[in-house]
């Protein structure tokens, strides 16, 4: 069975689900809405009092967080991440980065999980937006159940967090080592090629590459790093220096994302290449499902495979 085939939950519920289980328990927590419709019916109970829908004014939303965090509260901004990263990035500096505020921006619809929405609501800068504010820590939950974990995780830190979630279900991941906030997850063992990604659809491109790969008897390593900042850079230096070549993958621009925060890490400890499989730097000019949109933009396992195979100097064998 390959990865693919799991179950699908999405994750922008699981979290909406965890947040809800918690707000009346913990009275520091507030809810504060864009009127993105994910909280319609939801019974919050004795919490129902902490949930603000404030309207599509993102910038007033960051702003009215930082305040509420500035007096003792944890808010939770929920709105869309095309918006959070770039119409109240101001506020999200100013009011929150700056101040080192703990207000957690629940980011929906990122990468092209929004895609029907069109090239508007695509959000493909949002993690190199986010990674350069000082004081925040990047977060890319995988599937549901690191979702979950490291949500939970994420409330608990001191100061601010970007919390990248995308729209649609996606399938869970194979079951790995422990979900820690910080610490990425080697979810396969290879000695040929270090597979990194980031993101639901980038992580199981990974792990189908790898199967393909090993029909050319090549071994690779997968790793799943959900933290963006910090990054785990010994997690990724070790895999690194143990295969020598590292492929990284994700749903956002090649300019300043994922794999470049790896290039970046990588490239002051280690002789190490980076080849990065990201989308293309363009608009994506259609609309579409998520799934059609990254295979357009060559986020799949072939592509991941392929990029692999010219990082090696090892062509496909014919398998026939």
């Amino acid at each position: 069975m390959t990865a693919t085939t799991l179950k699908t939950r999405s994750s922008r519920e699981v979290y909406r689900d965890v947040l809800v289980e918690l707000m009346p328990a913990d009275e520091r927590l507030i809810c504060l809405d864009s009127d993105t419709g994910l909280f319609s019916g939801v019974d919050f109970g004795e919490a129902g009092d902490r949930y603000l829908n404030l309207g599509i004014a993102e910038h007033t939303l960051m702003g009215a967080a930082a305040g509420l965090a500035k007096e003792g509260r944890v808010p939770v901004v929920n709105t869309m991440a095309a918006f959070a990263s770039t119409r109240a990035l101001e506020a999200v500096k100013v009011d929150i980065a700056l101040n080192n505020l703990p207000v957690r921006i629940a980011a929906t619809h990122s990468g092209v999980s929004g895609g029907h929405l069109g090239p508007t609501h695509h959000s493909l800068e949002d993690l190199a937006v986010m990674r350069n504010l000082p004081n925040m820590t990047v977060v890319v939950p995988a599937d549901a159940a690191t979702t979950d974990e490291l949500f939970r995780q994420a409330l608990l830190l001191p100061g601010p967090v970007y919390f990248r979630l995308g729209r649609n279900a996606t399938p869970d991941l194979p079951d790995g080592p422990p979900v820690r906030l910080g610490q990425a997850r080697t979810l396969r063992e290879g000695t040929d090629v270090t597979l990194a990604a980031c993101g639901p659809y980038p992580v199981l491109a990974a792990l189908d590459a790898a199967d393909l790969l090993e029909r050319d008897g090549i071994a690779a390593s997968v790793i799943h790093v959900h933290t963006v900042k910090p990054l785990d850079t010994a997690t990724l230096a070790a895999a690194a220096s143990a295969t020598g070549v590292v492929v990284t993958v994700e749903e956002h621009w090649r300019a300043g994302g994922f794999g470049a925060a790896v290039a970046e890490s990588l490239s002051e400890i280690l002789p190490v290449r980076v080849h990065r499989v990201a989308m293309p730097d363009a608009f994506v000019p259609v609309s579409g499902g998520q799934r059609y949109l990254l295979e357009r933009g060559g986020i799949t396992p072939q592509a991941v495979a392929a990029r692999a195979r010219t990082a090696l100097g090892r062509p496909r064998r014919d398998h026939r």
